[in-house]
C-alpha cells in the first residue's frame, strides 16, 4: 500500500492517505515510515478481517467504526488525513534514520544449552536445534567459496533499515542449518532472495535447483524427492528460512502477520529436477530460463496454492485434462506443475506433447474459469511462459502437484548461477 501512495505522491503529486489493517499498522506507521516510504504517508487503519467479509462488513468498517489511528469516525479521520497540515514529524524528508545497532559479531562463550536457548530467545532458529556458528566452524565454512568473507551479495531495504547480505552472514547461517562446506555456493546463490516471500496469506515458497552442482552435492531428485530423506534438500532449504529470519527480519506479528502460515516455510520445497529422466525434447527448467545446459542454477518463487493429485494417470483419463481441472483453482495467473517422470513420459509418449512449451501453451489456451456472478469464462492463463513444468521424483507412481508457485523472471523471484558462487 504505502508502495502505492509513495508512487502517486511523488511521482504525480497527488495527496494520498494509506489504508492499513489494524493488525498491521503499527508496522506501517513505525519500520514502513521509517525506512521505505520515503515521503509523509499518512494512514488510517481498519478492523480486521477484511477478506470474505459481504459488503455489509465493509460498509460498517467505513461508515460506522472508527479508525483505529486517531479514534475519529472513519470517513472523517480519511478526510483530515487529506486535509491537516503536516507535522514537524511528517515534515522530515532527509535520509532514513540509523537502523538499530546491529548484534554484536561475536557472543560471549557459555554452555550449549544457554546458546540455544539464547538463539531461539532472539527468535534466530525455526524453533529446531541449531549448529552453533563458532568462530572456527564459520571459518572452515568459508573455505566453500573463492569469494571474500566481507563481500556484500545484496542490501536489504525491507522490512526496515538497510542490512547487509554479506558472504561471512551467509556462511554463519549455513553453519547453523547443518551445512557441509560444498552446499555454500548454492547457499550464497539463494540469499540473493532473502528474505523469503510472505504476507498476511499464506505465501509459500520454492527452491529448484538445476545443473551438474545436483549430483555433485547429493542432492536428492529421485523417490521421496519431497520428503524428508535427503541431506543437502533438508538443509539448503532449512537456510533458506534461517537466512530469512536472522539476516532477513522476518519475525512474527513485527513483520510477519500470517493468520495459518505454512509448514513449506520450514524447508521452502527445496527440490532438484531429474535432468536424466526428462523425455526426449523436455528441456530442464534453466535451460528454458536462458541458461546453458551444463550452467548450475538455482530457481526462487512464492506461491499460495498446492493440489496433490490422488487418481493416478491412466490414458483413459488424461493426465493434462485433469491438471487443466485442478488449475482452475488457481488465482494468481501463474503456475508450476511438478510431476513424476512417469507423467512426463505419458503426456509425450501417449498425449503428443512434444516440449514442455507446447503443454504449457495448451495450459494457456484451454484453461477456463467462471467469473462469479457475471458468468462469464475467462481464461486465467493468457501467458503461456507463466506457467512451468517440473519433472522430479522416481518413476514409481503418476502423480504430480498443480501450485501455484511463480518460476521465472520478475514473478517474486528468480534465478541465479551457482557457479558464480563457487
Amino acid at each position: 500500500m504505502s508502495r502505492n501512495c509513495k508512487t502517486l505522491e511523488q511521482n504525480f503529486h497527488i495527496p494520498t492517505v494509506g489504508g492499513a489493517a489494524s493488525n498491521i499498522i503499527k508496522y506501517a506507521q513505525g519500520h514502513d515510515f521509517l525506512y521505505t516510504n520515503g515521503s509523509p504517508i499518512r494512514f488510517i487503519s481498519f478492523p480486521f478481517p477484511v477478506a470474505g467479509q459481504p459488503q455489509s462488513v465493509h460498509h460498517k468498517y467505513i461508515f460506522e467504526s472508527k479508525d483505529v489511528v486517531s479514534g475519529k469516525p472513519m470517513m472523517q479521520a480519511f478526510i483530515d488525513a487529506l486535509t491537516l497540515p503536516l507535522t514537524d514529524k511528517e515534515k522530515y524528508k532527509g535520509p532514513a534514520p540509523e537502523p538499530p545497532a546491529a548484534e554484536s559479531r561475536f557472543l560471549g562463550p557459555d554452555t550449549e544449552e544457554n546458546l540455544q536457548r539464547l538463539f531461539k530467545d532472539k527468535d534466530w532458529t525455526d524453533y529446531l536445534p541449531i549448529v552453533l556458528p563458532t568462530e572456527e566452524r564459520v571459518a572452515d565454512m568459508l573455505k566453500g567459496t573463492s569469494h571474500k568473507p566481507n563481500e556484500v551479495i545484496k542490501t536489504l531495504d525491507w522490512p526496515g533499515g538497510k542490512r547487509e547480505v554479506t558472504v561471512e552472514r551467509v556462511a554463519t547461517c549455513a553453519v547453523m542449518a547443518g551445512a557441509k562446506r560444498e552446499y555454500l555456493p548454492v547457499i550464497l546463490a539463494l540469499a540473493n532472495y532473502i528474505p523469503f516471500g510472505n504476507s498476511t496469506s499464506s505465501m509459500a515458497n520454492i527452491i529448484v535447483v538445476n545443473g551438474p552442482i545436483r549430483d555433485e552435492i547429493g542432492m536428492n531428485y529421485g523417490t521421496n524427492v519431497m520428503g524428508p530423506h535427503n541431506e543437502a534438500n533438508a538443509v539448503i532449504g532449512r537456510a533458506y528460512t534461517l537466512m530469512s529470519k536472522t539476516i532477513g527480519g522476518l519475525h512474527s506479528e513485527k513483520t510477519t502477520w500470517s493468520s495459518l502460515g505454512s509448514t513449506m516455510q520450514y524447508n521452502n520445497v527445496c527440490i532438484a529436477e531429474n535432468e536424466q529422466a526428462l523425455p526426449e525434447g523436455w528441456k530442464p527448467l534453466h535451460v528454458q530460463l536462458g541458461f546453458k545446459p551444463n550452467d548450475s542454477v538455482i530457481s526462487v518463487g512464492v506461491g499460495w496454492s498446492y493440489i496433490s493429485s490422488v487418481v493416478m494417470a491412466v490414458r483413459d483419463n488424461p493426465a493434462h485434462m485433469v491438471m487443466a481441472d485442478q488449475m482452475k483453482a488457481l488465482i494468481m495467473g501463474s503456475a508450476t506443475v511438478i510431476m513424476d517422470p512417469s507423467v512426463a513420459a505419458l503426456l509425450k509418449d501417449s498425449l503428443g506433447f512434444k516440449t514442455k512449451d507446447q503443454l504449457s501453451k495448451w495450459f494457456s489456451e484451454n484453461v477456463e474459469k467462471t467469473q462469479y456472478p457475471s458468468g462469464e469464462k475467462i481464461k486465467p492463463f493468457n501467458q503461456a511462459s507463466s506457467i512451468k513444468i517440473l519433472v522430479t521424483g522416481g518413476g514409481i507412481q503418476t502423480t504430480w502437484f498443480v501450485t501455484d508457485f511463480m518460476l521465472g523472471p520478475g514473478m517474486l523471484g528468480g534465478s541465479t548461477r551457482i557457479d558464480d558462487w563457487r
